[in-house]
């Protein structure tokens, strides 16, 4: 059995106006991820909605502008994504990685996917750092390079290359 982790498809990283804008290339995997997401939904295997959630007073927000505040417009998916959410599981997250203090662990022990298939931005952090995690528990894991993007193209191009050499990571 397959997982698909789609992470941060959030309108604080995919709608131009807002601080944390991934840019205009960011914008191109829309269409990859959602036939993605209809993919899995018709296959009836399991789709994780990985969020970026923050308090109004997060640590991150020193590092990072202020974004995806719990309750906000911009903590919500993207609109290109919302009709495919209904019976997808929400992960919210406070930090890089989608295990970090989530109950994400929870699932996989209880689902036990083959391979986690992940999608989303930004490249170089939120979805590196959930790859990490995935590939020190053994899970194998398929990214992407049509499915992922971030801000920075060489940070991007880095990410995909550690995740590949580094972690094993399967990028397609």
């Amino acid at each position: 059995m397959r997982a698909l982790f789609v992470v941060d498809m959030l309108r604080a990283f995919l709608e131009p106006q807002r601080p944390l804008y991934c840019g205009d290339e960011a914008r191109k995997i829309i269409p990859f991820v959602r036939k993605k997401v209809e993919e899995f939904k018709k296959a009836g295997e399991p789709i994780y909605f990985i969020c970026d959630s923050h308090d109004e007073d997060d640590k991150e927000f020193a590092r990072f502008p202020k974004h995806a505040v719990k309750g906000t417009e911009e903590a919500r998916l993207i609109p290109e994504l919302e009709d495919l959410s209904e019976g997808g599981v929400f992960i919210y997250k406070r930090r890089y990685s989608a295990f970090y203090d989530t109950v994400l662990d929870d699932y996989l022990r209880a689902n036990r996917p083959d391979v986690v298939e992940v999608v989303g931005v930004a490249t170089n952090i939120c979805v590196l750092y959930t790859v990490e995690e995935l590939c020190n528990r053994d899970i194998a894991v398929r990214v992407f390079r049509e499915g992922v993007a971030s801000f920075d193209k060489d940070a991007h191009e880095w990410a995909l290359k550690q995740m590949k050499d580094v972690l094993g990571a399967e990028i397609v």
